[in-house]
C-alpha cells in the first residue's frame, strides 16, 4: 500500500474513478461571489467573497486556446494559473493541462462537466480521455462539454518529480512492518530519501500542490470555461477537491457529484484509522466470496503468507525484483478496489501460496504503484504524498508514537495496521509542513450536492460519506450498499440517480439505498 494513506487512492473496474489507466445560472463568469485568495475564509464558511482581485482579473480573463489532441476526437489547451495565490507572480504561473469533448447536442447543452478521478494526483486527462468519454450516459454527453484536468504538480501540469525508476523499485519494496530497531531505522531513511529526493527535484513546488490551491484553480477554470457555475464529478480524493471548492465558493457550486466521499472533519490519525479497517472489510467481503479451490481456505492463510514472505521474498519473473511482504499486501489492496480483480487475486494468491511464485502478486502491486514494463514510474506516485502530506498533518510523529498507536491500528485491521501505523511516518519526514486544521465542510446556500458512498468500499468508508452528506447544508447521501471503491457507474437504481441529478439537478429522495 503505497505511503501515505491520509487521501484515498482510486483503482476500481466498476467505477469512473478506475477508467483511468490506473467532475448554470445567475451572474456573468466574473460576478462578485468569489474568494480571490488565501486570505478570504476557509472552505467551510460562509462569507460573501470579493470581487475578483486586479492581480486575479487576467487569470479569470485568459482565453483558451482550444487545438486537437494527440488522441482522436479531443481538444487539448493549457490553462495559466497563479503558482502563489497570496503573493502572486506572473513569472511564476503554473501551466494546467486541459482535455475536452465537446457536448453532443448544442441544443441540450447545459456546460462543462469537470473531472477528477482521484488519488491525490490521478490525471483527469487520461481518466476523461481513457473512459469517461464513454462511461457517461449519451444523455449526460450530449448535455455536457466533458473536461478533463491535471491538478497543479499532476500529470501534465508541471508534476512533482521524485525519485527515478530504480530507486522507487527499492522504496516501495522496503519493510513497512519493522520488527527491529535496524528495520525501523530503514524505513525511516526511506522515507527520509524520498521526501529529500522530492525536495531536490521539485523545489518550491511542493508549497503550492495543497487541494485549497487546487479548488482556486477550478474557480479561474469554469470562469475561463464561460460557465457561471461549476458542474463536476468527483471520485475518492476528487470528493475533497469538489467539496472543498463548494465551501470556498458556494454561491458558485453546480451539480456536484461526489463520489466515494472522503470525510474532511477527521483528524489524520482517524482518516488512516478508519481506512485500515475499510481495507479489512473489503477483505473480509472477498473472503466471503472466495469459492472452493480458494488458496486462503484455512483462516491465517494470509497471515502465514505475509510473514513468510516478510522473512524469505519470492521470486518473481524479475530476478531484481522478488516478492516482499509489503509488495504482496499491496497487491492485495490494489485488488481489493473491485470485484472485478478479485478472480486476479485469487489466481495470485494461488501462485504465491502453492506454487511460489510471486509474479501475479507483484503485478498488482505494478499496477497500484502506477509502474510501467519498462520500470518507470508514473507521476501519481509523487504527486500523491507530495498533496496528502501538505494537506494533512503527519498522524504520529516517531517510532514511540507509532508503536504506542500499533494497537488501535492492529485492533481495527490485523491485516494491514501495522501498515498503515507505520507508514504514517512518510508525512512526518515531509519537508513542507502541513498547515491544514482538518475542519467540517458545510458550503451553505450551495444547490442540492449529491454525495454517494459504498458500504463495503475499502478506501473510503461509507460513514465518510455519510459524515460529509451531513456536513454539507444541502447535501444529499446516495448509498450502494455493496462492495468496490465507488458506485457510478453501477447499478441501474445508482445510474439512474446520478444522471437524472446531472441532466436536471434533482436529487434522489435523502438517504437512498441502491443495491
Amino acid at each position: 500500500m503505497a505511503t501515505p494513506h491520509p487521501a484515498p487512492r482510486r483503482r476500481t473496474a466498476t467505477t469512473l474513478a478506475a477508467l483511468t489507466a490506473l467532475l448554470l445560472s445567475g451572474c456573468s463568469a466574473l460576478g462578485s461571489e468569489r474568494s480571490e485568495g488565501p486570505a478570504a475564509s476557509g472552505p467551510g464558511t460562509a462569507t460573501a467573497a470579493p470581487a475578483v482581485s486586479e492581480s486575479l482579473r487576467p487569470y479569470y480573463e485568459q482565453e483558451l486556446n482550444w487545438r486537437p489532441c494527440d488522441e482522436p476526437g479531443f481538444q487539448c489547451a493549457t490553462l495559466n494559473v497563479p503558482l502563489d495565490y497570496a503573493d502572486i507572480d506572473p513569472a511564476e504561473d503554473l501551466q494546467l493541462a486541459l482535455s475536452r469533448r465537446r457536448a453532443g447536442s448544442a441544443e441540450e447543452r447545459i456546460g462543462s462537466l469537470l473531472l477528477n478521478p482521484g488519488g491525490p494526483g490521478a490525471s483527469g486527462i487520461a481518466f476523461l480521455q481513457h473512459g469517461a468519454a464513454v462511461a457517461f450516459p449519451s444523455e449526460v454527453r450530449a448535455a455536457y462539454d466533458l473536461v478533463g484536468f491535471d491538478p497543479r504538480g499532476t500529470g501534465r501540469s508541471e508534476p512533482v518529480a521524485c525519485m527515478d525508476g530504480a530507486d522507487m523499485d527499492a522504496f516501495t519494496a522496503t519493510d513497512r512492518t519493522p520488527d527491529t530497531d535496524a528495520e525501523i531505522d530503514s524505513l525511516l531513511d526511506a522515507f527520509t530519501a524520498f521526501a529529500e529526493s522530492c525536495q531536490e527535484r521539485s523545489g518550491r513546488l511542493l508549497e503550492h500542490i495543497s487541494t485549497e490551491e487546487s479548488a482556486r484553480d477550478l474557480d479561474i477554470l469554469r470562469a475561463v470555461l464561460d460557465d457561471e457555475r461549476l458542474h463536476y464529478y468527483g471520485a475518492s480524493y476528487g470528493t475533497l477537491l469538489g467539496a472543498t471548492y463548494a465551501g470556498l465558493f458556494p454561491g458558485r457550486a453546480g451539480r456536484l457529484v461526489l463520489d466515494a466521499a472522503v470525510d474532511p472533519s477527521l483528524s489524520t490519525y482517524e482518516t488512516d484509522l478508519q481506512q485500515a479497517a475499510g481495507f479489512e472489510t473489503a477483505l473480509t467481503s472477498f473472503l466471503a466470496s472466495c469459492t472452493s479451490p480458494c488458496p486462503l481456505a484455512a483462516p491465517d492463510s494470509l497471515t502465514t503468507l505475509l510473514a513468510e514472505l516478510d522473512a524469505d521474498p519470492l521470486p518473481t519473473n524479475d530476478p531484481d525484483r522478488p516478492l516482499t511482504e509489503s509488495l504482496a499486501l499491496t497487491g492485495v489492496a490494489m485488488a481489493l478496489y473491485s470485484p472485478s480483480s478479485w478472480p486476479q487475486l485469487t489466481t495470485a494468491l494461488a501462485a504465491a501460496i502453492d506454487d511460489g511464485d510471486g509474479a501475479p502478486l507483484l503485478a498488482l502491486s505494478d499496477a497500484y504503484h502506477d509502474r510501467g514494463p519498462d520500470g518507470s514510474y508514473g507521476t501519481l506516485m509523487y504527486a500523491f504524498p507530495a498533496i496528502a502530506c501538505l494537506d494533512h498533518p503527519p498522524a504520529l510523529a516517531d517510532p514511540e508514537a507509532v508503536q504506542a498507536a500499533l494497537p488501535d491500528f492492529t485492533g481495527a485491521s490485523p491485516t494491514f495496521g501495522t501498515d498503515f501505523a507505520w507508514s504514517t511516518l512518510l508525512c512526518a519526514s515531509w519537508p513542507v509542513p502541513s498547515a491544514h486544521t482538518p475542519a467540517p465542510i458545510t458550503a451553505p446556500d450551495a444547490p442540492p450536492i449529491l454525495v454517494l458512498g459504498t458500504t463495503r468500499d475499502p478506501a473510503t468508508p461509507h460513514a465518510w460519506a455519510e459524515s460529509l452528506a451531513a456536513q454539507l447544508e444541502t447535501g444529499v447521501l446516495l448509498t450502494h450498499d455493496g462492495d468496490g471503491h465507488g458506485a457510478y457507474p453501477g447499478t441501474t437504481c445508482i445510474n439512474d440517480a446520478v444522471n437524472t441529478y446531472l441532466l436536471t439537478g434533482t436529487t434522489p429522495p435523502p438517504d437512498t439505498t441502491c443495491t
